[in-house]
């Protein structure tokens, strides 16, 4: 285990990874806006959750809760994958950590919960769950690929010969965002991760099509509650990611 704590790898579910992250005596910061959901297991309390699409820092650790530090295990779903497997439109999990058995049968989750806390690999059983759900459409990919390098809405609407409400509507439920907060978010994590790399943020405005520095200040604040310069000076700095979700997965 790194000094953080924290480690991923690739899911055999497509376009997923699967992370746990246990305490490691460091701050690991808040969890990012990242346009993905989660399928969580925290060891302690020996519970399922699901951790909807963030527009706004969210704390590792469920508020209100003692055990800061907690161990989880996570299923990162690719952005629109998530909504298949669990049956529920995105946008109504977004800024929301919530039990699995409020979205599922409680017999069944009670099942894949004695499942998860006897098995020694519990990502391997989440992902067990997903593997038997519909695959995301390819309109989805297309969607977030197109976004994420930058192409406007309205020609992302018309490269899948739909309206743009019909748009706005599908990416709603895939994603849990509009199609234009789901670009700005997709931006803020390319931004972030060249930030963390060390890139000056007036090159990371101008390469990434931020109208100047002061917008991608703005941006930052708004996705991470602090300033680009903060972000390459705190202690997670070096990461790709922040548990319970966060990570630069796009496609």
């Amino acid at each position: 285990m790194d000094r953080t704590g924290y480690r991923e790898r690739t899911s055999s579910v497509p376009g997923a990874v699967v992370w746990t992250s246990a305490p490691a005596g460091v701050d690991t910061g808040p969890v990012l806006p990242d346009g993905c959901l989660d399928l969580l297991w925290r060891s302690d309390t020996e519970r399922l959750l699901v951790a909807g699409p963030d527009t706004r820092p969210q704390s590792p650790d469920e508020p209100g809760e003692a055990g800061a530090g907690a161990c989880w295990t996570g299923l990162r779903f690719a952005p629109g994958h998530a909504p298949a497997v669990l049956g529920v439109p995105a946008d109504v999990l977004r800024d929301r950590r919530v039990d699995l058995a409020d979205l599922w049968d409680a017999a069944r989750v009670r099942r894949l919960t004695a499942l998860v806390a006897a098995s020694a690999t519990p990502g391997t059983l989440l992902e067990a769950v997903a593997g038997t759900e519909p695959a995301r459409e390819e309109s989805l990919r297309h969607a977030v690929r197109a976004l994420a390098a930058g192409r406007p809405v309205a020609r992302v609407a018309a490269d899948l010969d739909v309206s743009e409400r019909t748009l706005h509507r599908r990416s709603l439920a895939a994603f849990g965002y509009s199609p234009q907060l789901l670009a700005r978010v997709l931006r803020f994590r390319r931004a972030l991760t060249v930030l963390r790399a060390g890139a000056a943020p007036v090159r990371v405005a101008a390469d990434l099509g931020f109208t100047d520095q002061a917008h991608l200040t703005r941006e930052v604040r708004r996705f991470a509650g602090t300033t680009p310069g903060a972000l390459q000076l705190g202690s997670g700095a070096n990461r790709s990611t922040a548990p319970p979700s966060g990570s630069s997965t796009v496609a």
